[in-house]
């Protein structure tokens, strides 16, 4: 055998091996990429780090975050959406990126179902009705009052057109049939700060976001977006008390690239759903007011499907449209 013969053999063989390794336990071989597409210090990116510490744990490799926030979580989804498709690249998805701008917005940059490999649910947290001080309503019945005798005056912020925390407020508005402004805004930010000073009445977002100023006396707790009441603040009422029914809770999830090898998905839900068991991220994550989950790719592929349809529902029967 020549010696050209060998090496093409040789080439073959190491082709053939390490196509191998990307479906094979040995995965992850080197760092992977954790996109969070929100900016830092919000709770999806809270989140994110702490089970990218316990992958990192479990796999002996380094599972480092890196945020790309930007048109309400596109930006990251599209990065993540045309990455290499071998689990190298993650995504921390969220209700706002896969189901609920979806619902609410047809031109996406990405298709929610289509550019991705649903890994894992890996928390749901419930929102929070908080107001301005300034407000004068202590009670969701009181706010639904003042509301009707002053339609469209008040103004409710958002981190953004077509997010979770914007439908929220909609579901609110559609439930009890009254009316509001919707201030957006480019993320939790500037939309506490307004909310703070006054500039905007009422919000309806992450209770770990909103909890600390309510705590503070700098704004006023309604209710909870969750069907019981939160065991984080089991002292405030959920809304669903004064409006049967009502909830608007948010997830965080993991997804790869559409493409990503079925076995590589498979080992990192399972990898990330024994991450989630752990007691520290349970009480870590509690603090947060979330509840640690963890599921099949199956499991979550349904979970997505339900929650968008909830939403597309909300979106056609209010007539909603962006800005």
């Amino acid at each position: 055998m020549n010696s050209l013969k060998i090496f093409a053999i040789l080439i073959l063989h190491f082709f053939c091996v390490n196509a191998r390794s990307q479906t094979s336990n040995d995965f992850p071989q080197h760092p992977i990429k954790l996109i969070v597409p929100f900016p830092a210090a919000g709770a999806t990116d809270a989140m994110s780090r702490l089970l990218a510490q316990k992958l990192t744990e479990i796999w002996n490799q380094p599972v480092v975050v890196e945020n790309k926030a930007g048109a309400t979580g596109a930006v990251g989804s599209v990065f993540v959406a045309k990455a290499p498709a071998d689990g190298y690249t993650l995504l921390m998805g969220t209700g706002t990126t896969h189901s609920v701008a979806p619902a609410i917005n047809p031109n996406l940059p990405y298709n929610n179902i289509k550019d991705f490999s649903p890994v894992s649910l890996v928390a749901t947290f419930p929102n929070l009705l908080v107001v301005h001080p300034s407000l004068p309503v202590k009670t969701v019945a009181e706010l639904i009052t003042y509301l009707k005798a002053n339609p469209g005056k008040i103004n409710f912020s958002s981190t953004g057109n077509g997010g979770s925390v914007h439908l929220a407020a909609e579901l609110f508005k559609q439930s009890t049939k009254t009316e509001m402004t919707h201030i957006p805004y480019k993320g939790s930010g500037e939309a506490i700060n307004d909310l703070l000073s006054g500039q905007v009445q009422l919000t309806i977002d992450n209770i770990s976001t909103v909890l600390p100023h309510v705590q503070t006396g700098k704004l006023r707790a309604l209710g909870v977006s969750s069907l019981e009441r939160s065991p984080m603040a089991p002292e405030i009422p959920s809304i669903s008390e004064s409006i049967p029914g009502f909830e608007a809770n948010t997830w965080v999830g993991l997804f790869a690239p559409s493409g990503t090898p079925t076995q590589i998905v498979q080992k990192i839900s399972t990898d990330s759903q024994l991450a989630l068991k752990q007691t520290a991220i349970v009480q870590k994550f509690r603090t947060m007011g979330a509840v640690s989950t963890g599921n099949q790719p199956d499991q979550f592929s349904s979970f997505i499907k339900k929650d968008m349809d909830r939403w597309k529902n909300l979106v056609q029967s209010a007539g909603l449209k962006l800005d």
